[in-house]
């Protein structure tokens, strides 16, 4: 039987699948928490199926990282411990005013180790360390500007909707092949990358949203994607 994690990573993968979704948001329930990571008061807060290589949060991350629709998180409080893996997976993030972020696990004696995999490559090295040494919290002010968040807004809807509205115009084709492209090389070296990439460009002309725009382009009219 499946538990609540895998049901959840069921439903992505379904969106995933779906042509009409044009992108996915992440937040949490209420306005006090975004996320807070494992619940401390469990007696089994970190241990997992040891029988299972995969554990149910790597999963989750994985899944996110092969996601070719676009995730966008809604942090609408306290983002912490596994909330900034949730974070880090998403491609964009608006941030109330009055939240924060932080790895506290060296407080109560681990670390923010699954976290470091998605955070490696978003955050510069010295400000990641300070985050997993000192365990202390940073504001949604410091967080926009190491780049951890991309807004920060007192209404933190309205920059949402602003910032969606900015996706959902655009080709889906384009925006799901960009995904894959953007994800593909971000571990490659520059000649593996290049070699890449030259395939790809070539591949995104051969589309119907492609020929579209253009075409709309040339007739000066908004182009009607088809998403192919």
């Amino acid at each position: 039987m499946a538990n609540d994690d895998d049901l959840g990573v069921e439903r992505r993968g379904a969106a995933q699948a779906d042509r009409e979704v044009r992108v996915i948001v992440i937040t949490g329930a209420g306005e006090k928490a975004f996320c807070a990571g494992a619940d401390l008061q469990s007696a089994q807060a970190f241990t997992t199926d040891y029988s299972d290589p995969t554990g149910h949060f790597a999963r989750l991350l994985r899944r996110a990282r092969a996601s070719h629709v676009p995730l966008v998180a809604r942090v609408n409080g306290a983002c912490v411990a596994g909330g900034m893996g949730l974070l880090a997976m998403c491609d964009l993030a608006v941030a109330a005013r009055h939240a924060s972020f932080g790895l506290p696990e060296v407080k109560v004696g681990v670390f923010p180790a699954q976290v470091l995999t998605v955070l490696q490559h978003l955050l510069p090295r010295r400000q990641l360390a300070e985050l997993c040494l000192t365990g202390e919290s940073i504001t949604s002010a410091q967080a926009l500007e190491i780049g951890l968040v991309n807004y920060v807004d007192d209404d933190v809807d309205q920059r949402l909707d602003w910032l969606l509205a900015r996706l959902v115009d655009k080709s889906p084709a384009a925006i799901r092949r960009g995904l894959y492209t953007l994800k593909a090389i971000d571990t490659m070296a520059f000649e593996e990358s290049m070699a890449f990439t030259e395939s790809q460009i070539a591949l995104f002309t051969l589309t119907e949203d492609a020929k579209e725009g253009q075409a709309a382009f040339q007739d000066k009219r908004k182009p009607q994607w088809k998403g192919r």
